[in-house]
Protein backbone atom coordinates (compact mmCIF):
# COMPACT_ATOMS: atom_id res chain seq x y z
CA UNK A 1 0.00 0.00 0.00
CA UNK A 2 1.19 3.63 -1.27
CA UNK A 3 2.06 5.63 1.82
CA UNK A 4 0.75 8.69 2.73
CA UNK A 5 3.60 10.93 1.32
CA UNK A 6 3.43 9.22 -1.39
CA UNK A 7 -0.41 9.67 -2.15
CA UNK A 8 0.54 13.49 -1.51
CA UNK A 9 3.08 13.78 -4.56
CA UNK A 10 1.12 11.41 -6.88
CA UNK A 11 -0.17 14.41 -8.90
CA UNK A 12 3.41 15.81 -9.56
CA UNK A 13 4.69 14.26 -13.25
CA UNK A 14 7.69 11.87 -13.08
CA UNK A 15 10.45 13.97 -14.62
CA UNK A 16 14.47 13.39 -14.55
CA UNK A 17 15.93 15.10 -11.54
CA UNK A 18 17.71 17.52 -13.55
CA UNK A 19 14.66 18.77 -15.09
CA UNK A 20 13.67 19.86 -11.11
CA UNK A 21 16.96 21.40 -10.71
CA UNK A 22 16.38 23.69 -13.50
CA UNK A 23 12.95 24.17 -12.55
CA UNK A 24 13.89 25.17 -8.68
CA UNK A 25 17.44 27.44 -10.00
CA UNK A 26 14.36 29.07 -11.97
CA UNK A 27 12.46 29.61 -9.36
CA UNK A 28 14.81 31.54 -7.25
CA UNK A 29 16.44 33.32 -10.17
CA UNK A 30 13.05 35.02 -11.06
CA UNK A 31 12.21 35.44 -7.71
CA UNK A 32 14.70 38.41 -7.94
CA UNK A 33 13.75 39.18 -11.75
CA UNK A 34 9.91 39.98 -9.91
CA UNK A 35 11.59 42.03 -8.09
CA UNK A 36 12.77 44.11 -11.10
CA UNK A 37 10.29 43.43 -13.59
CA UNK A 38 6.78 45.33 -12.48
CA UNK A 39 8.23 47.61 -10.37
CA UNK A 40 10.69 49.33 -12.86
CA UNK A 41 8.38 51.02 -14.99
CA UNK A 42 7.01 52.88 -11.95
CA UNK A 43 10.13 53.56 -10.19
CA UNK A 44 12.00 54.78 -13.34
CA UNK A 45 8.75 57.32 -14.62
CA UNK A 46 8.11 58.52 -11.41
CA UNK A 47 11.55 59.17 -9.50
CA UNK A 48 14.10 58.47 -11.85
CA UNK A 49 12.38 60.88 -13.86
CA UNK A 50 12.52 59.19 -17.45
CA UNK A 51 9.28 59.56 -19.46
CA UNK A 52 7.05 56.45 -20.10
CA UNK A 53 8.22 56.09 -24.06
CA UNK A 54 12.32 56.44 -22.53
CA UNK A 55 11.08 53.76 -20.39
CA UNK A 56 9.11 51.94 -22.97
CA UNK A 57 12.13 52.15 -25.60
CA UNK A 58 14.72 50.91 -22.82
CA UNK A 59 12.93 47.75 -21.88
CA UNK A 60 12.26 47.33 -25.53
CA UNK A 61 15.97 47.45 -26.39
CA UNK A 62 16.57 44.76 -24.10
CA UNK A 63 15.50 43.10 -27.08
CA UNK A 64 18.08 44.12 -29.58
CA UNK A 65 20.34 42.44 -27.49
CA UNK A 66 18.23 39.83 -26.82
CA UNK A 67 18.26 38.41 -31.16
CA UNK A 68 22.19 38.65 -30.54
CA UNK A 69 21.81 36.44 -27.62
CA UNK A 70 19.55 34.07 -28.86
CA UNK A 71 21.58 33.52 -31.86
CA UNK A 72 24.49 32.87 -29.84
CA UNK A 73 22.24 30.39 -27.48
CA UNK A 74 21.13 28.51 -29.93
CA UNK A 75 23.81 27.64 -31.80
CA UNK A 76 26.38 27.32 -28.30
CA UNK A 77 23.38 25.10 -26.86
CA UNK A 78 24.12 22.54 -30.57
CA UNK A 79 27.92 22.69 -30.02
CA UNK A 80 29.97 20.08 -28.71
CA UNK A 81 32.12 22.38 -27.43
CA UNK A 82 29.50 25.17 -25.10
CA UNK A 83 26.45 22.85 -24.68
CA UNK A 84 23.68 23.70 -23.12
CA UNK A 85 25.65 23.90 -19.63
CA UNK A 86 28.17 26.34 -20.35
CA UNK A 87 25.65 28.20 -21.82
CA UNK A 88 23.62 28.56 -18.94
CA UNK A 89 26.31 29.71 -17.04
CA UNK A 90 26.97 31.98 -19.03
CA UNK A 91 24.00 33.36 -19.05
CA UNK A 92 23.86 33.51 -15.08
CA UNK A 93 26.77 35.99 -15.05
CA UNK A 94 25.77 38.51 -17.76
CA UNK A 95 22.40 38.52 -16.18
CA UNK A 96 24.11 39.74 -12.49
CA UNK A 97 25.94 42.56 -14.35
CA UNK A 98 23.00 43.76 -16.10
CA UNK A 99 20.95 43.94 -12.66
CA UNK A 100 23.92 45.61 -10.89
CA UNK A 101 24.24 47.94 -13.97
CA UNK A 102 20.24 48.54 -13.63
CA UNK A 103 20.91 49.64 -9.92
CA UNK A 104 23.32 52.45 -10.47
CA UNK A 105 20.92 53.97 -13.21
CA UNK A 106 20.33 57.42 -12.89
CA UNK A 107 19.98 58.31 -16.58
CA UNK A 108 18.46 56.90 -19.88
CA UNK A 109 22.06 55.93 -21.64
CA UNK A 110 22.78 54.04 -18.29
CA UNK A 111 19.58 52.67 -18.45
CA UNK A 112 19.56 51.43 -22.02
CA UNK A 113 22.98 49.91 -21.29
CA UNK A 114 21.41 47.75 -18.50
CA UNK A 115 19.09 46.83 -20.68
CA UNK A 116 21.01 45.58 -23.21
CA UNK A 117 22.97 43.55 -21.10
CA UNK A 118 19.85 41.78 -19.42
CA UNK A 119 18.40 41.11 -22.93
CA UNK A 120 21.44 39.26 -23.96
CA UNK A 121 21.38 37.45 -20.66
CA UNK A 122 18.00 36.07 -21.52
CA UNK A 123 18.75 35.14 -25.28
CA UNK A 124 21.55 32.91 -23.81
CA UNK A 125 19.37 30.98 -20.95
CA UNK A 126 16.08 29.93 -23.30
CA UNK A 127 17.40 28.01 -25.99
CA UNK A 128 20.14 26.00 -23.72
CA UNK A 129 17.21 25.63 -20.91
CA UNK A 130 14.42 24.23 -23.02
CA UNK A 131 16.90 22.10 -24.83
CA UNK A 132 18.46 21.01 -21.98
CA UNK A 133 14.48 19.48 -20.92
CA UNK A 134 13.48 18.50 -24.30
CA UNK A 135 16.66 16.47 -23.94
CA UNK A 136 15.85 14.30 -20.45
CA UNK A 137 12.01 13.78 -21.39
CA UNK A 138 10.24 11.64 -23.35
CA UNK A 139 8.12 13.70 -26.11
CA UNK A 140 4.85 12.33 -23.91
CA UNK A 141 6.50 14.14 -21.00
CA UNK A 142 7.47 17.46 -22.53
CA UNK A 143 3.83 19.16 -21.82
CA UNK A 144 4.53 18.79 -18.29
CA UNK A 145 8.04 19.40 -18.35
CA UNK A 146 7.71 22.64 -19.97
CA UNK A 147 4.96 23.85 -17.87
CA UNK A 148 7.05 22.91 -14.58
CA UNK A 149 9.86 25.49 -16.27
CA UNK A 150 6.74 27.75 -16.39
CA UNK A 151 4.80 26.86 -13.50
CA UNK A 152 9.00 28.16 -11.51
CA UNK A 153 9.53 30.49 -14.09
CA UNK A 154 5.66 32.21 -13.15
CA UNK A 155 6.16 31.37 -9.09
CA UNK A 156 9.27 33.09 -8.69
CA UNK A 157 7.84 35.93 -11.04
CA UNK A 158 4.80 36.03 -8.57
CA UNK A 159 6.67 35.49 -5.11
CA UNK A 160 9.48 38.46 -6.52
CA UNK A 161 6.47 40.86 -7.47
CA UNK A 162 4.85 40.26 -3.66
CA UNK A 163 8.31 41.05 -1.52
CA UNK A 164 9.26 43.39 -3.90
CA UNK A 165 5.84 45.59 -2.99
CA UNK A 166 6.35 44.90 0.99
CA UNK A 167 9.89 45.95 0.43
CA UNK A 168 8.98 49.06 -1.25
CA UNK A 169 5.76 50.01 0.79
CA UNK A 170 8.43 49.70 3.46
CA UNK A 171 10.91 50.95 2.76
CA UNK A 172 10.99 53.20 -1.01
CA UNK A 173 14.39 51.57 -1.59
CA UNK A 174 13.46 50.66 -5.68
CA UNK A 175 17.21 50.28 -6.73
CA UNK A 176 17.83 47.47 -3.71
CA UNK A 177 15.76 45.71 -5.46
CA UNK A 178 17.81 45.54 -8.82
CA UNK A 179 20.81 44.06 -6.58
CA UNK A 180 18.33 41.12 -5.10
CA UNK A 181 17.95 40.64 -8.70
CA UNK A 182 22.05 40.30 -9.62
CA UNK A 183 22.13 37.74 -5.96
CA UNK A 184 19.49 35.65 -7.43
CA UNK A 185 21.14 34.86 -10.87
CA UNK A 186 24.81 33.73 -8.97
CA UNK A 187 22.32 31.92 -6.99
CA UNK A 188 21.28 30.19 -10.32
CA UNK A 189 25.00 30.21 -11.36
CA UNK A 190 26.17 28.05 -8.66
CA UNK A 191 22.27 25.58 -9.29
CA UNK A 192 23.71 24.90 -12.26
CA UNK A 193 27.48 24.61 -11.99
CA UNK A 194 26.83 21.95 -8.91
CA UNK A 195 24.37 19.95 -9.80
CA UNK A 196 23.54 20.20 -13.67
CA UNK A 197 25.39 17.93 -16.59
CA UNK A 198 25.57 18.33 -19.96
CA UNK A 199 22.28 16.57 -21.80
CA UNK A 200 23.44 16.91 -25.47
CA UNK A 201 23.91 13.63 -27.20
CA UNK A 202 23.26 14.75 -30.49
CA UNK A 203 25.79 13.23 -32.71
CA UNK A 204 25.34 15.55 -35.70
CA UNK A 205 28.03 18.33 -36.40
CA UNK A 206 26.03 20.99 -37.70
CA UNK A 207 27.34 24.31 -38.47
CA UNK A 208 26.08 27.40 -36.98
CA UNK A 209 25.07 28.93 -40.33
CA UNK A 210 24.31 26.04 -41.70
CA UNK A 211 21.49 25.23 -38.76
CA UNK A 212 20.17 28.35 -38.81
CA UNK A 213 19.14 28.44 -42.68
CA UNK A 214 17.60 24.90 -42.29
CA UNK A 215 15.32 26.46 -39.31
CA UNK A 216 14.82 29.31 -41.24
CA UNK A 217 13.37 27.22 -44.40
CA UNK A 218 11.15 25.54 -42.47
CA UNK A 219 7.82 26.97 -43.19
CA UNK A 220 6.37 25.14 -40.19
CA UNK A 221 8.32 27.25 -37.95
CA UNK A 222 8.50 30.47 -39.43
CA UNK A 223 4.45 30.21 -39.94
CA UNK A 224 4.33 29.23 -35.91
CA UNK A 225 7.26 31.86 -35.41
CA UNK A 226 4.79 34.76 -36.73
CA UNK A 227 1.32 34.10 -34.32
CA UNK A 228 4.36 33.46 -31.87
CA UNK A 229 5.33 36.80 -32.03
CA UNK A 230 1.89 38.00 -31.09
CA UNK A 231 1.35 35.98 -28.07
CA UNK A 232 5.03 37.25 -26.63
CA UNK A 233 3.46 41.12 -27.10
CA UNK A 234 0.72 40.40 -25.29
CA UNK A 235 3.08 38.65 -22.60
CA UNK A 236 4.48 41.58 -22.68
CA UNK A 237 2.12 44.28 -21.92
CA UNK A 238 1.10 41.81 -18.61
CA UNK A 239 4.62 43.21 -17.28
CA UNK A 240 5.59 46.40 -18.37
CA UNK A 241 2.41 48.51 -19.28
CA UNK A 242 -0.31 47.31 -17.58
CA UNK A 243 1.19 48.39 -14.01
CA UNK A 244 1.51 51.84 -15.41
CA UNK A 245 -1.97 51.91 -16.90
CA UNK A 246 -3.72 50.65 -13.43
CA UNK A 247 -1.58 53.35 -11.60
CA UNK A 248 -2.27 56.29 -13.70
CA UNK A 249 -5.47 55.38 -15.90
CA UNK A 250 -8.31 54.43 -13.71
CA UNK A 251 -11.56 56.58 -14.82
CA UNK A 252 -12.95 57.95 -11.34
CA UNK A 253 -9.40 57.27 -9.58
CA UNK A 254 -7.41 59.41 -10.26
CA UNK A 255 -4.49 58.12 -8.11
CA UNK A 256 -4.93 54.28 -9.65
CA UNK A 257 -4.10 51.49 -6.97
CA UNK A 258 -1.51 51.57 -4.63
CA UNK A 259 1.88 49.46 -4.70
CA UNK A 260 -0.12 47.26 -2.14
CA UNK A 261 -3.12 46.57 -3.98
CA UNK A 262 -0.73 46.01 -7.01
CA UNK A 263 1.10 43.43 -5.49
CA UNK A 264 -2.11 41.71 -4.57
CA UNK A 265 -3.37 42.18 -7.72
CA UNK A 266 -0.57 39.97 -9.36
CA UNK A 267 -0.45 37.64 -5.87
CA UNK A 268 -3.48 36.26 -7.49
CA UNK A 269 -2.48 36.32 -10.81
CA UNK A 270 0.43 34.18 -9.76
CA UNK A 271 -2.05 31.92 -7.71
CA UNK A 272 -4.08 31.02 -10.40
CA UNK A 273 -0.96 30.57 -12.92
CA UNK A 274 0.44 28.01 -9.87
CA UNK A 275 -2.89 26.60 -9.56
CA UNK A 276 -3.70 26.00 -12.91
CA UNK A 277 0.02 25.06 -15.10
CA UNK A 278 0.15 21.70 -14.40
CA UNK A 279 -3.49 20.55 -14.43
CA UNK A 280 -3.91 22.79 -17.91
CA UNK A 281 -0.73 21.11 -19.58
CA UNK A 282 -2.06 17.57 -18.68
CA UNK A 283 -5.72 18.72 -20.34
CA UNK A 284 -4.03 20.19 -23.53
CA UNK A 285 -2.21 16.44 -24.21
CA UNK A 286 -5.67 15.60 -25.30
CA UNK A 287 -5.65 17.83 -28.39
CA UNK A 288 -3.03 19.37 -31.25
CA UNK A 289 -0.46 21.90 -29.94
CA UNK A 290 -1.78 24.57 -32.34
CA UNK A 291 -4.98 24.06 -30.94
CA UNK A 292 -3.92 24.58 -27.55
CA UNK A 293 -1.94 27.92 -29.01
CA UNK A 294 -5.62 28.92 -30.30
CA UNK A 295 -7.21 28.17 -26.60
CA UNK A 296 -4.76 30.67 -25.20
CA UNK A 297 -5.34 33.36 -28.10
CA UNK A 298 -9.01 33.36 -27.33
CA UNK A 299 -8.73 33.61 -23.78
CA UNK A 300 -5.88 36.61 -24.12
CA UNK A 301 -8.53 38.53 -26.07
CA UNK A 302 -11.39 37.90 -23.55
CA UNK A 303 -8.43 38.71 -20.88
CA UNK A 304 -7.75 42.04 -22.89
CA UNK A 305 -11.29 43.65 -22.81
CA UNK A 306 -11.53 42.93 -19.04
CA UNK A 307 -8.22 45.16 -18.47
CA UNK A 308 -10.25 47.72 -20.57
CA UNK A 309 -13.03 47.39 -18.74
CA UNK A 310 -11.10 48.16 -15.84
CA UNK A 311 -10.10 51.52 -16.93
CA UNK A 312 -13.10 52.48 -18.21
CA UNK A 313 -15.89 51.69 -15.46
CA UNK A 314 -16.49 54.28 -12.94
CA UNK A 315 -16.31 51.75 -9.92
CA UNK A 316 -15.73 48.27 -9.08
CA UNK A 317 -12.10 48.60 -10.53
CA UNK A 318 -10.72 46.17 -8.30
CA UNK A 319 -12.90 43.45 -9.21
CA UNK A 320 -12.68 43.77 -13.01
CA UNK A 321 -9.22 44.15 -12.49
CA UNK A 322 -9.00 40.44 -10.79
CA UNK A 323 -11.03 38.87 -13.45
CA UNK A 324 -9.00 40.14 -15.64
CA UNK A 325 -5.69 39.20 -14.29
CA UNK A 326 -7.91 35.67 -13.43
CA UNK A 327 -8.19 35.31 -17.26
CA UNK A 328 -4.46 36.55 -18.57
CA UNK A 329 -3.23 33.88 -15.73
CA UNK A 330 -5.40 31.60 -17.71
CA UNK A 331 -3.94 32.60 -20.97
CA UNK A 332 -0.41 32.64 -20.31
CA UNK A 333 -0.65 28.71 -18.48
CA UNK A 334 -2.42 27.47 -21.82
CA UNK A 335 0.41 29.14 -23.96
CA UNK A 336 3.66 28.44 -22.36
CA UNK A 337 3.85 24.81 -22.43
CA UNK A 338 2.23 24.23 -26.11
CA UNK A 339 5.04 26.92 -27.31
CA UNK A 340 7.76 25.14 -26.54
CA UNK A 341 6.55 21.39 -27.15
CA UNK A 342 5.67 22.65 -30.74
CA UNK A 343 8.91 23.83 -31.75
CA UNK A 344 10.59 20.63 -30.20
CA UNK A 345 7.65 18.61 -32.39
CA UNK A 346 9.31 20.65 -35.45
CA UNK A 347 13.06 20.14 -34.85
CA UNK A 348 15.14 17.72 -35.96
CA UNK A 349 16.92 16.67 -32.56
CA UNK A 350 20.75 17.79 -33.43
CA UNK A 351 18.92 21.21 -34.06
CA UNK A 352 17.10 21.64 -30.84
CA UNK A 353 18.59 24.77 -29.64
CA UNK A 354 18.13 26.43 -32.81
CA UNK A 355 15.06 25.96 -33.54
CA UNK A 356 14.40 26.84 -29.48
CA UNK A 357 16.15 29.98 -30.16
CA UNK A 358 13.87 30.64 -33.20
CA UNK A 359 11.08 30.16 -30.47
CA UNK A 360 13.18 32.44 -27.96
CA UNK A 361 13.53 35.10 -30.86
CA UNK A 362 10.15 35.50 -30.67
CA UNK A 363 10.21 37.02 -27.16
CA UNK A 364 13.02 39.13 -28.56
CA UNK A 365 10.53 40.91 -31.20
CA UNK A 366 7.23 40.92 -28.87
CA UNK A 367 9.61 42.75 -26.16
CA UNK A 368 10.59 44.85 -28.36
CA UNK A 369 7.11 45.67 -29.85
CA UNK A 370 5.43 45.45 -26.89
CA UNK A 371 7.35 48.04 -24.41
CA UNK A 372 7.16 50.84 -26.75
CA UNK A 373 3.85 50.65 -28.05
CA UNK A 374 2.39 50.58 -24.53
CA UNK A 375 4.72 53.48 -23.50
CA UNK A 376 3.70 55.48 -26.57
CA UNK A 377 -0.17 54.87 -26.12
CA UNK A 378 0.26 55.45 -21.92
CA UNK A 379 2.13 59.15 -23.08
CA UNK A 380 -1.29 59.95 -25.32
CA UNK A 381 -4.34 60.39 -24.25
CA UNK A 382 -6.26 58.52 -21.88
CA UNK A 383 -8.74 57.56 -24.65
CA UNK A 384 -5.78 55.97 -26.80
CA UNK A 385 -4.04 54.24 -23.23
CA UNK A 386 -7.73 52.87 -22.93
CA UNK A 387 -8.13 51.70 -26.52
CA UNK A 388 -4.92 49.78 -26.62
CA UNK A 389 -6.64 47.09 -24.89
CA UNK A 390 -8.77 47.06 -27.62
CA UNK A 391 -6.98 47.04 -30.15
CA UNK A 392 -4.56 44.00 -28.59
CA UNK A 393 -8.46 42.20 -28.10
CA UNK A 394 -9.10 42.46 -31.98
CA UNK A 395 -5.32 41.47 -32.97
CA UNK A 396 -6.15 38.07 -31.64
CA UNK A 397 -8.21 37.31 -34.58
CA UNK A 398 -5.14 37.50 -37.05
CA UNK A 399 -3.66 35.11 -34.60
CA UNK A 400 -6.22 32.75 -34.64
CA UNK A 401 -6.44 32.82 -38.97
CA UNK A 402 -2.48 32.00 -38.47
CA UNK A 403 -2.71 28.92 -35.73
CA UNK A 404 -5.71 27.04 -38.19
CA UNK A 405 -3.03 27.45 -40.92
CA UNK A 406 -0.27 25.79 -39.12
CA UNK A 407 -2.42 22.75 -37.35
CA UNK A 408 -3.20 22.24 -41.43
CA UNK A 409 0.11 22.38 -41.98
CA UNK A 410 1.39 19.63 -38.98
CA UNK A 411 -1.30 17.66 -40.07
CA UNK A 412 0.60 17.22 -43.62
CA UNK A 413 4.10 14.95 -43.16
CA UNK A 414 7.19 17.04 -43.70
CA UNK A 415 9.41 15.20 -46.45
CA UNK A 416 12.44 14.21 -43.47
CA UNK A 417 9.19 13.04 -41.33
CA UNK A 418 8.34 10.76 -44.56
CA UNK A 419 11.86 9.13 -44.48
CA UNK A 420 11.91 9.08 -41.18
CA UNK A 421 8.36 6.57 -41.29
CA UNK A 422 9.62 4.91 -44.61
CA UNK A 423 13.01 4.09 -42.76
CA UNK A 424 11.33 3.00 -39.60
Amino acid sequence: MPSRKAKWFSWLPDLNYQVWVLAAGRLLSQTGSGFTLFYAPIFFVNQVGLTATQVGLGLGSASISGVVGRLLGGSFADSQFWGRRRTLLLSAIVSAIASLVLAISHDFPVFVAGNLLMGLGIGLYWPANEAMVADLTAPAQRNEAFALTRLCDSLGLGLGVVLGGLLVGATGAYRSLFVVDAVSFLVLFAVVYWSIVESNQATGNHEAVSGWRQALRDRRLLTYAVANVLFTTYLVQVNSTMPLYFTNFLSGLPTGFSPPTLSALFTWHMLVSVACQLPVARRLNRFSRAWGLMLSAALWGVGFLLVWVTGVVSSSHLLWAILALGVLALATVAYMPSASSITVELAPESLRGVYLAVNSQCWAIGSFIGPPLGGWALDQSASVAHGLWIGLALSVGIAMLILQRLDRMMKQKSPQDFIRTTLS
